[in-house]
């Protein structure tokens, strides 16, 4: 009898880090249910699925939950085997991607987090900061992607890596008008951006984000979210 995979997903639509989840299961094609969270008034079933961080996302696979996005990205890749692999077979391949997803997460990220989340003299640092860390993503994706102007991408060859810099850039655009910062630069990180612009154009990427203006709107309110709790503290 074959074994009947339930797979819901717990997150919210604007967040890359359920972003993340969703285009891997879309890549593996796994049928998926999404639960829109609010984390203003997290419901009690978030609470015990992940009881010790009470974040988003949370997978939940045959009423397990798996929590952190990283870990859910690599439980994905080791439970439906199928084609394509977001990881490479080769180990020491497999770790050079661990790492650059690494510093697309602590380093990267988090510096563009306080962009949004701050204002002023901090927001300043902030956007300094992830401009010397695109320079370093784009300088490393060079030696990863060697004599090659971008990445190829298609829907048959994805890995974790474009579903890292899909996650944290494709919206880009919507970053610029919501923000008023401009996190993806053309001339500075042209590997990146060519890669970028790939990416949205694939069919299963165009599908998972909403419209640009409810985008903008849902990233305005964020911000105003942020920064309220940014002042209040």
């Amino acid at each position: 009898m074959e074994e009947v995979n339930i797979v819901k997903l717990h997150g919210i639509r604007a967040n890359p880090y359920s972003k993340r989840v969703e285009l891997a299961l879309r890549i593996k094609g796994v049928p998926y249910e999404f639960i829109e969270e609010d984390l203003r008034n997290k419901s009690q079933l978030l609470l015990k699925l992940n009881p010790v961080y009470k974040k988003i996302p949370v997978l939940v696979h045959n009423k397990k939950p798996v929590v952190d996005s990283l870990i859910i990205l690599e439980y994905i890749d080791e439970t439906w085997k199928n084609t394509p692999q977001l990881l490479p077979e080769d180990p020491l391949e497999r770790a050079k991607v661990r790492f650059w997803t690494s510093f697309i997460q602590q380093q990267l990220f988090e510096a563009m987090t306080r962009v949004v989340t701050c204002d002023g003299e901090i927001q300043a640092k902030a956007i300094d900061e992830v401009r010397e860390k695109m320079k370093v993503l784009e300088e490393g994706m060079k030696e990863v992607f060697p004599g090659s102007g971008s990445p190829w991408v298609d829907c048959d060859n994805l890995g974790l890596l474009d579903v890292m810099i899909c996650s944290t850039f494709s919206p880009y655009k919507a970053y610029e008008e919501a923000f008023g910062v401009k996190i993806l630069d053309p001339e500075r990180n042209p590997l990146v951006f060519c890669w970028v612009k790939a990416l949205n154009e694939l069919p299963l990427v165009k599908e998972l984000y909403p419209p640009h203006d409810k985008l903008v709107a849902m990233l305005k309110v964020v911000r105003e979210n942020a920064l309220k709790v940014s002042s209040s503290t």
